[in-house]
């Protein structure tokens, strides 16, 4: 394994946190501006239909999905253009 690669990962750890907390913040502004409750519905919760409950997860992995893409990608090119290598 290359040494770009190794010192790459506690890099993509802890960005992959940030994401996380980013994307969930993200999520929630974007639930409330679609106009829906401040807090998305868990799939057990009762009082929400199902309609609202799989539109909620559908967004959320989407967000979360683009938000992981766009921060590991950047992670990576900023790796790559430091060091001359890519990361992955």
């Amino acid at each position: 394994m290359q040494a770009s690669k190794v010192a790459y990962k506690p890099v993509g750890f802890a960005m992959g946190a940030v994401s996380g907390a980013v994307a969930s913040a993200v999520f929630k502004q974007v639930w409330k501006a679609i106009g829906h409750d401040e807090d998305a519905p868990d799939a057990t919760d009762q009082d929400r239909s199902w309609p609202e409950v799989l539109i909620a997860a559908t967004l959320q992995g989407a967000i979360f999905a683009a938000v992981k893409a766009a921060v590991d990608r950047g992670g990576a090119s900023t790796v790559h253009r430091l060091t001359g290598t890519w990361p992955g």
